[in-house]
Order: C-alpha cells, then sequence, then structure tokens
C-alpha cells in the first residue's frame, strides 16, 4: 500500500536568510587548506545589526585568520552597508579606521612613483573614490577607474570626476571583461573584506597587463597589538572582514601566480588607531541597543536604557580622543616594531 509522502515543511524566514547570508561552515583553512585552526574569537556584531554569532578562526599552519562559516557575498554586501548604522559618527570613524583620501591615499600612492606614470589604474574597492582623487594629485594624467559593490557610492565617484569608468561587483567577476586592460591594479583593504581572496588575486593579474604592478596594503593579524588586544582588536571587527591574510601567506600566493614582490613596507603603511578602535569597540559593545530585532520582535530600550545609552554616546568623543593621543604616541615605537598593523605591498607581474 503506497503512502501519502510527508510534506517537509517549508524553511523558516531565519532559516532562509541563514542560507543567503552565509555559505556553509569550512573544515580546513580558506587560504592553505590545512586543518590546523583554533578559534581566535567568537562574537555578536558589535554593530547590533546581524543576528547570531561570528565565529573568527586561525590556522595554526599559515596564520591566516578567517570567518567561519564565511559569509556568502549578498552577507558580506548586506553587513558592510549596515555596519556603522546606529552607532555615533566618533564610533563608527574609529572602527572604519583611517579613510582612503587625504594625506593618507597620497601616501599610499607614493609607493608606486618609483615605478613610473601609469596610463591606466583600477582601484579595486574603491568606495566612493576618495583614493583616485587623491592619487591624482601625484599621477595627473592617468586614467582612475574604480571597483566596488556599493552601486550608489561607485556612480557617485564617476559623476564626481573622481573615476573614469566605474565597475559593479567582485574583480573576479569583471576581470573576463578588462583583460590587460590596466597598468595599475591597487587593493587598499580589499582583501580582507572580500569573500574569495584567491580569486580576486588570481583576477588582478587578469586584468594587468606584462610588466604592470599591484598595489596591496592590507592588516597584518600577526601584528603584536592584535595579541595584546584579542577580541578587542579592530581589524578583526567582524562580520565585514572575514579574512586577514599574512604577508608570509600573501607574497607565496602572488609568486605562485607569477607575480615578482618588488617593495615590501610596514614602517610606513602602520596607521595610528589600534587602541582607538578596541575602545569603539568597548563602547559599541557596552551601549544598550536600541531597536533590536525586526517586526513584532522589535524591542525598544526603556527610558533607564536611553538614559544609559545616550552617557555613553556622550562619553565617547573623550575616550576615543585619550586612545588616539595614546596611539599617536605609540606610532614611532609600531612602526620599528611588530606592532605595527600594517603592510603595503609592490607586485609586478610577469
Amino acid at each position: 500500500m503506497s503512502r501519502t509522502p510527508t510534506p517537509t515543511p517549508a524553511p523558516t524566514t531565519a532559516a532562509r536568510d541563514e542560507s543567503r547570508l552565509r555559505a556553509p561552515r569550512r573544515d580546513n583553512c580558506a587560504w592553505c587548506g590545512s586543518d590546523r585552526f583554533h578559534v581566535r574569537r567568537r562574537s555578536a556584531d558589535p554593530m547590533g545589526h546581524a543576528p547570531g554569532t561570528f565565529v573568527v578562526q586561525q590556522c595554526g599552519s599559515c596564520a591566516h585568520t578567517f570567518l567561519n562559516p564565511p559569509l556568502t557575498a549578498e552577507g558580506l554586501r548586506l553587513y558592510g552597508r549596515n555596519q556603522a548604522a546606529g552607532l555615533a559618527p566618533a564610533l563608527a570613524r574609529a572602527l572604519r579606521g583611517p579613510g582612503a583620501g587625504g594625506e593618507p591615499g597620497r601616501t599610499r600612492a607614493r609607493a608606486m612613483l618609483p615605478y613610473g606614470e601609469p596610463e591606466s589604474w583600477l582601484d579595486v574597492g574603491t568606495g566612493d573614490g576618495s583614493f583616485p582623487a587623491a592619487a591624482k594629485e601625484l599621477f595627473p594624467y592617468t586614467a582612475f577607474d574604480g571597483l566596488g559593490s556599493d552601486a550608489a557610492a561607485i556612480e557617485k565617484a564617476r559623476a564626481e570626476g573622481r573615476i573614469e569608468e566605474a565597475h559593479l561587483g567582485s574583480l573576479s567577476g569583471a576581470s573576463g571583461s578588462l583583460p590587460g586592460r590596466y597598468d595599475t591594479v591597487s587593493m587598499l583593504h580589499h582583501l580582507e573584506h572580500s569573500a574569495d581572496p584567491h580569486a580576486e588575486l588570481a583576477a588582478a593579474r587578469t586584468v594587468l597587463r606584462p610588466g604592470g604592478h599591484l598595489l596591496i596594503e592590507a592588516y597584518d593579524p600577526r601584528s603584536w597589538f592584535g595579541t595584546l588586544l584579542g577580541p578587542w582588536w579592530a581589524p578583526r571587527l567582524q562580520p565585514v572582514r572575514p579574512h586577514l591574510v599574512p604577508y608570509e601567506g600573501l607574497r607565496a600566493e602572488l609568486e605562485r601566480l607569477g607575480f615578482t614582490v618588488i617593495a615590501a613596507d610596514r614602517r610606513g603603511a602602520h596607521r595610528p588607531g589600534d587602541l582607538t578602535g578596541a575602545t569603539a569597540l568597548l563602547l559599541a559593545g557596552a551601549r544598550p541597543r536600541n531597536g533590536t530585532g525586526t517586526g513584532e520582535g522589535r524591542k525598544r530600550l526603556s527610558p533607564p536604557g536611553r538614559a544609559v545609552r545616550r552617557a555613553l554616546l556622550a562619553a565617547s568623543g573623550p575616550a576615543l580622543s585619550l586612545a588616539y593621543a595614546l596611539d599617536s604616541l605609540l606610532a614611532p615605537l609600531a612602526r620599528h616594531t611588530r606592532l605595527a598593523n600594517t603592510y603595503r605591498l609592490v607586485a609586478r607581474r610577469g
């Protein structure tokens, strides 16, 4: 006698969201494939927007730090847009770190001066085009294009003349239509935000002409600040920085792809802000969250909770100013030791 099959229950909204925003959990290192890794940090989203817990693991073989389970590309876009929403501007700036424009942008662009003025330059992860605008001051005859995942920001950058062409999405997704088009590609704190750093590096080789240059700046997970500050080290901010790639691992991957690393710098790449970021994370975690949840489950703060939140936000300015003063005092020491939080390299495509 045949039986009527029992209908499979439809997945709940939460389950659908989970599968849409998070990829399956990895059982090996996202960089080298080793099965030797341990939990480095387990936390909720300090910004208060992402549901659930985010686990950061570090490989015991190559020191690569990665979010596990990882986010999908859609998850990265969603959490990236909402990262600073609801925070005071001072907290948001401290957690974002130094901007790409102005003097920080010019400092990064100076790393390319020894190699002549390129005809064409693609800035990957360009955001609002701040870096191309700063680099244009040093390379006035270069045509700068930008690529990013925020359609509104990148279109605004194009409309306001900071970039000439705007490309939307990931470099690995766009590279097929841009083969051999650029003399220079820059990835400034892009790899730690990408879903697949290996694919982005391979795509950079595709879009570069032979002899072209790749400029990369990235947080160093082996920085002593990362060890000292542990879960409060801002470069590990989750869920929007799913990868921190050690210099040694990045160099090996570039060489495998046919690049030659011709310059590397930790001293000039260091950006004071480790204590400032840790303070911002502590303040963000301590403040009561206003309006968490969705729909009928949305909770509003009680009057005492709102008062505590206002007091913490009011105190954030002086606390962050003091932390940044300490960061600035420590900067000369950090630049000459493994406290340096960032590395920068230039590689030439073979």
